[in-house]
């Protein structure tokens, strides 16, 4: 296999830009590096013998309530409605 100098590999990413488009590449990205964690972890699982589906037993932490902030009163809020088109007569004449 011939070796890929910088020209080359300048050629094939410009490639898969267009191919792709800018936009979808870093979500493509992301995707991809989803499906490797959990093939790892997959595979993982199948080289361990002693590990199983269920998580092991921990002990539970504690966890401090959070503060909320106080509850404010909802008010009903009214749509926005705009107001009507005034009729004149050449819009009248057009209809």
């Amino acid at each position: 296999m011939p070796n890929l100098g910088p020209t080359e590999l300048i050629i094939i990413a410009v490639v898969i830009i267009l191919l792709f488009g800018a936009k979808k590449l870093p979500d493509m990205a992301r995707s991809l590096g989803r499906s490797a964690k959990i093939f790892k972890a997959e595979t993982k699982g199948l080289r361990d013998p002693d590990a199983s589906d269920e998580p092991a037993q921990q002990q539970p932490v504690q966890q401090q309530p959070q503060q909320l902030p106080p509850a404010q009163p909802q008010v009903q809020q009214q749509p926005q409605v705009a107001p009507p088109i005034e009729q004149t007569q050449q819009n009248k004449a057009n209809s």
